[in-house]
């Protein structure tokens, strides 16, 4: 693999990623905290860009390792998802 295409891919799976991190550890302005005029009820008082990208990191770099890793030992490949040997039953 192409270090290009592994951080191509890479950075695909950070995106979506963050996206899986974003509901994690939100508190609703519901708790003693300040609330901000003119902020939503659900909103969260404060909210760590830094921290997000962090955990989204860590997130991403196991899930990119797990990827490597079945991309050089071959652990599924697309014979797995191959239905018509099933169909001559």
């Amino acid at each position: 693999m192409k270090i290009s295409s592994a951080i191509a891919i890479y950075l695909l799976f950070w995106w979506g990623c963050l996206f899986l991190v974003l509901p994690f550890r939100l508190r609703s302005s519901q708790e003693p905290e300040d609330h901000v005029p003119g902020q939503a009820d659900s909103a969260t008082p404060r909210f760590s860009v830094g921290r997000t990208a962090l955990w989204t990191t860590i997130t991403s770099a196991v899930v990119f390792a797990c990827f490597y890793l079945n991309y050089t030992q071959g652990w599924i490949t697309a014979d797995l998802f191959d239905l018509s040997r099933y169909a001559g039953r």
